[in-house]
């Protein structure tokens, strides 16, 4: 998941930045509302961390974290803000006899957990949260790295052949010219 953070106060900005990248999210910083503004045209984002010492405002903001506040608890309702979004209430996502726990961070096939990369993880994450949706490659990488990133190398295709493997149930498919898409196997 990419989101971005707009937060004057450097110290703080890089502290909740570390903490989001820790959490395996990938990460953009803005430093004023300008900045921040500019990027949120220019790329696609699936939240942003917005503090400004604005009040907040009703229909602008989804959620609001009053200073000080813990870390674990803004990653726990950035957590629950992307699974809200992508229309999911728990923090489990299923997808055939996949299971990702987004809390915990944990894969499980058929009850046998699975041990991914972050990279991985990130990106089985993304395509379950948007299930049954074609996700075009240069989406995927916009969304799990940062905007520096070569978005000419064959990483994706790496990272999904190796997830392929590693599940071992074929929910991970090519729409050849357009993507990925996740989707449970048909059963017979």
């Amino acid at each position: 998941m990419r989101l971005l953070v707009v937060e004057d106060d450097k110290d703080l900005n890089r502290q909740i930045v570390t903490a989001l990248e820790n959490a395996g999210y990938a990460v953009d910083k803005a430093f004023d509302g300008e900045e921040g503004l500019y990027l949120g045209e220019t790329e696609p984002y699936d939240a942003v961390i917005l503090d400004l010492g604005l009040p907040k405002v009703d229909g602008v903001a989804d959620d609001y974290v009053v200073k000080p506040f813990h870390v674990e608890e803004l990653l726990a309702r950035v957590r629950a803000l992307l699974r809200r979004a992508a229309g999911h209430a728990t923090s489990e996502l299923v997808c055939g006899p996949v299971r990702l726990d987004t809390r915990a961070s944990r894969v499980v096939v058929d009850g046998n957990p699975v041990k991914l990369t972050s990279h991985e993880y990130r990106l089985l994450s993304y395509l379950m949260h948007h299930q049954g949706r074609v996700v075009s490659r240069t989406e995927l990488v916009e969304h799990l790295y940062d905007q520096d990133f070569d978005r000419d190398s064959n990483t994706i295709e790496v990272f999904v052949g190796r997830l392929r493997k590693k599940l071992g149930v074929e929910i991970i498919e090519t729409v050849r010219g357009l993507g990925y898409i996740a989707a449970a196997p048909e059963k017979v």
